[in-house]
């Protein structure tokens, strides 16, 4: 498709693309060797049907829909891409990110609601648990803050969570985020998302390799996390358990050749486990912004570092009552139950209860599951 659409495929040739995307038992891979025999799907199209069943050996669903192929199935994505705000990016577009181009299966179409030119801009992607702790929900809105104002876009996967919790940390920060979704791009998953969804439109972009109308089905989300850290120069992770789908993106980061990074947590929390795993097998441990600046900094150009940048957080005490002073003492950088508080600061327990509240309304206590924990403001 002609024009900011698609860089450099015309709609003539991209209605063929977008035949060929929509072939049943066609995955990336072979796409790509059929890339490698012909110039375009518009020539693969052009030669007889039982030429074309001999060049692309498919299940029977498949080699049905390439001798009579459905061109009327690609019409609603050729009418989507017709809105100003979308795009569909080829493999051969010069508009398609060249670290995503590299891996070994690269999508060979991208679906782009929002802005397609920051696919190509030096990005950082930060994905962990779905159920993370309050704690881990803020280090990874301050990090992606951070991150983003240190000129990196931040990448993730739109999902619950650690993902949420990224994106919007770059939308505060007014920098660029990118979700990668596992629907169709007219799809938003999950439903409750739809509000971020339409903030990430309009100071980033929501990309998806699959054909509109997709749902939201279990196999596409271990398979969008190779576009996850495919796009991106290294991937953050922040809270993962020893079973996560965080775990399938840092292990296909390494695989593909970027960088990984973990925080680091408490023994006692099992949502540290992953994360503890992923430092054992190599992954730097990540305590502020500059451990993964050290690193990217001169493959992204970003800014230098400042320690202040990474929560912006005022770490002064003195000014707090002495009784709540007296508890901050007694709290550790581990969750405590109420009583173990209470036994540690000679506090009753409604005095405790009370101040932990407006402790954690003043951000230097967070909570979870009925435990406290103190955050660290110097950060």
């Amino acid at each position: 498709m002609e024009g900011p659409n698609s860089g450099v495929v015309p709609r003539d040739d991209l209605r063929y693309w977008l035949a060929l995307h929509r072939t049943p038992g066609l995955g990336a891979i072979s796409f790509q060797r059929l890339l490698d025999q012909f110039s375009s799907p518009r020539e693969f199209f052009a030669l007889p049907a039982s030429e074309r069943r001999c060049a692309l050996p498919l299940p029977p669903a498949g080699r049905a829909f390439l001798a009579a192929p459905g061109w009327d199935r690609v019409e609603p994505d050729l009418r989507w891409a017709e809105d100003e705000s979308h795009h569909i990016l080829t493999l051969h577009d010069l508009a398609y990110p060249r670290l995503l181009r590299e891996i070994a299966d690269p999508p060979p179409l991208l679906f782009v609601h929002g802005n397609p030119a920051l696919l190509s801009r030096p990005q950082i992607a930060i994905v962990g648990s779905r159920n993370p702790s309050a704690g881990g929900r803020s280090l990874a809105e301050d990090f992606a803050r951070s991150l983003c104002r240190s000129g990196l876009i931040v990448t993730s996967g739109m999902a619950l969570g650690i993902d949420a919790a990224s994106h919007q940390g770059a939308l505060r920060a007014k920098g660029g985020t990118i979700a990668v979704a596992g629907t169709g791009p007219d799809r938003i998953y999950p439903a409750r998302h739809r509000s971020l969804a339409q903030a990430i439109v309009e100071q980033g972009a929501i990309i998806s390799e699959f054909s509109l109308g997709t749902p939201a089905l279990p196999g596409n989300f271990p398979r969008r996390n190779r576009i996850i850290s495919g796009l991106s120069l290294g991937v953050l992770v922040v809270e993962a358990a020893c079973k996560s789908g965080s775990l399938i993106t840092a292990r296909l980061a390494a695989e593909q050749g970027r960088e990984v990074f973990a925080l680091p947590g408490s023994i006692h929390n099992p949502l540290a486990r992953g994360c503890h795993r992923l430092i054992r097998q190599g992954a730097k441990l990540v305590e502020d912004i500059g451990d993964i600046l050290e690193e990217l900094g001169p493959l992204a150009a970003v800014t230098e570092y400042k320690s202040e940048d990474v929560t912006g957080n005022n770490t002064n005490t003195a000014t707090l009552p002495a009784d709540q002073l007296q508890l901050l003492t007694s709290l550790g950088f581990e969750p405590e139950s109420i009583d173990t508080l209470v036994e540690r600061s000679g506090l009753t327990a409604d005095v405790v209860s009370s101040m932990l509240l407006n402790m954690e309304l003043q951000g230097r206590v967070t909570s979870s599951g009925g435990r406290y924990c103190r955050v660290d403001k110097s950060r």
